[in-house]
């Protein structure tokens, strides 16, 4: 794989992998500026191989710039790249169903909320979590109320790998008022199950 080598190179491997696997046709990332680019050059392949579309939304133009030559530099042309507030950016990103979020950027819990996820379902994924973790990250305090989340995993690979499988029909629609449903989480802590009636 061309992300051999890389810093993080079993992040961007595993990511491409569940892109590739969940035959993702929009594949959106957060990048912060001096991060490495495995985990993009990763998800770009994943991008070619489903026949799909790659963006990666940074915070400014010295951001775009630094991003823009290291993916060249790696021989990767083909993603687009979005600049601005997340609100912004996500609002013309419809239909997102894989989601990378790097929690060292300051924005990354408002590029998760605002994500026009696919009414399909979608795949969200936190990278560089391990501090996240530590701090009580929440999948359910971040999403939009009603998101159908289905199932979470956290992978300790690299510096820590949230994950969050939301459902069909989930993403931004709001629940019409329908039955609701026990929610099983555990504790990564202390290793106690919680179940609560959404």
């Amino acid at each position: 794989m061309q992300c051999e080598g890389f810093k993080e190179s079993s992040v961007a491997e595993l990511l491409s992998a569940m892109a590739a696997g969940w035959n993702a046709k929009l594949i959106v990332e957060s990048w912060s500026k001096a991060g490495p680019i495995a985990t993009s050059i990763g998800l770009a392949v994943a991008a070619k191989h489903t026949c799909g579309r790659h963006v990666c939304v940074v915070p400014d133009e010295g951001s775009r710039s630094e991003y823009v030559k290291a993916m060249h530099g790696a021989g990767m042309r083909e993603t687009e790249v979005l600049v601005g507030e997340a609100e912004e950016v996500m609002a013309g990103l419809v239909g997102v169903d894989f989601l990378v979020a790097d929690c060292r950027r300051r924005d990354f819990v408002r590029v998760l909320r605002f994500a026009k996820l696919s009414h399909k379902g979608a795949v969200l994924a936190c990278k560089n979590a391990f501090q996240q973790s530590v701090s009580g990250f929440k999948w359910h305090g971040v999403l939009e109320r009603g998101t159908r989340v289905v199932k979470t995993a956290y992978l300790p690979v690299g510096q820590g790998l949230d994950m969050a499988h939301i459902g069909s029909n989930g993403g931004n629609e709001r629940s019409k008022g329908g039955p609701s449903r026990w929610i099983k989480h555990i504790d990564r802590k202390s290793g106690e199950e919680h179940v609560f009636r959404e």
